[in-house]
């Protein structure tokens, strides 16, 4: 303690003054350090996700009584956010809050490369507001159910859990989480960083959500593939199949069932998307059925091994076993 409070000790001191002077509290709480949200003498809910911006590259001996009468002098705040260290040093970046997006505009506007010192200019842009983790290296056994119970113990503010098989390990599932603020969810990966989620899992990661991946995982959803697709019903995706029976077999019950409903004979179209050093491969495949309604899409793993049976041709089987189920259940 004796050791934090001598580092910058002349600017914690001006701190303090003018906190006493303003009457103004600071509470910090994980890492962080806030003002408002809402402010004294705030009325009505507060004001809508594009008011808040982004500030970076702050010398880190700086602090609020130099930041918020600085962004307080182009509109109203309603909320101060500084990154702290342990040693009471700021993390180099902090968040503002305003009544107005006009009033954001005009921070940006007047602050961006302003110089705040000599040689010192800050960036400041609009905050991106990110609100979704990714959770990544799941156990394949762990169900929604059980992430969402394990994530409502442990994390605060979480709106929607989505699980996925994963497309670039396996067999493993990985996670996207949604908060509703960012705050929520900076908290939320901060707890779960530190070992708080207790879970099926080696070498479990959390990160935020790459809006790459975000836009992937969109087109996925409109051109099924995760999770199959009939009726606009989602259905689970089938387990790794390691005991197969013959294609010939499964085909003949299959071109059965559709002849008995008057459709034609099954089309198949199988990739290999990704091959592990345990044996596992994974497929996607997309199988047409002249005379029903939709294609039926998904993902599946086939255990490589010497039977003799290739992995397209057990990836085919998997398709055809749970089709078959889905036209049992729905013809």
């Amino acid at each position: 303690q004796m050791w934090t409070n001598g580092i910058n000790k002349a600017s914690k001191m001006a701190l303090h003054a003018w906190e006493k002077e303003t009457g103004i509290k600071l509470v910090q709480i994980n890492g962080q350090r806030r003002y408002g949200g809402p402010p004294p003498g705030w009325v009505g809910g507060p004001p809508p996700a594009d008011t808040e911006v982004f500030i970076s590259r702050l010398p880190q001996d700086v602090y609020e009584n130099t930041l918020i009468p600085l962004f307080e002098s182009v509109g109203k705040l309603y909320e101060f956010r500084l990154m702290m260290t342990f040693s009471g040093l700021n993390r180099g970046f902090a968040y503002a809050r305003y009544a107005s997006p006009q009033d954001a505009k005009n921070a940006i506007t007047t602050f961006h490369r302003f110089q705040v010192r000599e040689g010192c200019f800050i960036v400041v842009c609009r905050s991106t507001q990110k609100r979704e983790l990714i959770v990544n290296g799941l156990d394949i056994s762990v169900s929604q159910q059980e992430l969402e119970v394990m994530l409502r113990m442990v994390t605060e503010g979480i709106v929607s859990v989505t699980l996925h098989a994963s497309p670039c390990q396996g067999p493993t599932k990985f996670a996207v989480l949604k908060y509703k603020s960012h705050e929520a969810a900076a908290l939320a990966k901060k707890a779960l960083m530190e070992g708080n989620l207790k879970l099926r899992g080696e070498g479990m990661k959390v990160a935020w959500l790459d809006p790459q991946l975000k836009q992937k995982l969109q087109l996925w959803e409109k051109e099924p593939s995760f999770s199959w697709v009939h009726e606009g019903n989602s259905l689970a995706e089938p387990r790794p199949v390691a005991l197969y029976p013959s294609l010939q077999s499964v085909l003949e019950h299959l071109n059965i069932l559709c002849w008995r409903h008057h459709l034609r004979t099954p089309l198949f179209m199988t990739k290999r998307v990704q091959g592990n050093t345990d044996g596992w491969q994974r497929f996607w495949y997309q199988v047409v059925i002249p005379g029903y309604h939709v294609p039926i899409s998904g993902f599946t793993w086939v255990l490589q091994d010497a039977q003799g049976q290739s992995e397209h041709e057990k990836a085919k089987v998997a398709a055809a076993l749970h089709i078959l189920r889905v036209l049992g259940e729905s013809l």
